[in-house]
């Protein structure tokens, strides 16, 4: 196993780009692994591929189509109306179900077969929209299974974990790639790029975070 490279779990939105430049930071070498999962957003996957390009990593795409068949949610389902706001009672509709267990598990079988035993993922339990496999405690246990199910020692690292969407810009902004993230970027579930839609949660949130973060350098 090479302890001096990384995957990144990548899809091309603000939070797996800033981590792709957190890695790169502290890395030799990084390589990005994104997935077609059946999301109507799917030009995330270009946005993907150029910023990887940009990084001058090395960008992988794997197909996860079979997720879209698991479940019924919005990301996936283009007749089902999108929440914009969390329920009180329930998950959003945008939760996709075992989104990011797949993702993991496909990530380290990936990696061990590259011999890469660190992977880093941009899930935030502080911004994470009710989504259960966002938490710290998913994805402890996840590295432990991982670690168990292969016999090897992954290091999955969650550098956004403890950070809000403003501290989320301002490490990109720390990086030397705010514009980068802001205008290349695709975190909008309508499948609009930088500064999206302006109306989905994933753009409701990322908006908020950047007015508060730029609203900060002022003082």
């Amino acid at each position: 196993m090479n302890h001096r490279a990384a995957l990144v779990v990548f899809s091309g939105g603000q939070d797996s780009t800033t981590c792709l430049f957190w890695a790169k930071q502290r890395f030799e070498r990084v390589v990005a692994l994104s997935f077609v999962y059946g999301q109507k957003h799917q030009h995330e996957v270009d946005m993907a591929r150029e910023i990887a390009h940009i990084a001058e990593v090395e960008f992988h795409l794997m197909d996860a189509s079979f997720i879209a068949r698991l479940s019924d949610n919005s990301l996936t389902n283009s007749a089902l109306k999108m929440d914009e706001a969390k329920p009180a009672d329930t998950f959003p509709n945008t939760f996709v179900p075992g989104r990011n267990l797949f993702f993991l598990a496909m990530a380290a079988v990936f990696a061990r077969e590259h011999g890469i035993s660190h992977l880093v993922t941009g899930v935030s339990q502080t911004d994470f929209s009710g989504y259960p496999d966002c938490r710290d405690a998913f994805i402890k246990s996840m590295n432990v299974t991982l670690n168990l199910a292969m016999d090897e020692q992954f290091v999955v690292h969650t550098p956004l974990m403890w950070i809000d969407k403003a501290q989320t810009w301002a490490l990109a902004d720390e990086l030397g790639v705010l514009d980068l993230v802001r205008y290349k970027t695709l975190t909008c579930y309508n499948g609009v790029v930088g500064d999206g839609c302006g109306h989905c949660p994933a753009c409701k949130l990322r908006r908020e975070g950047l007015e508060q973060y730029l609203q900060s350098k002022k003082k």
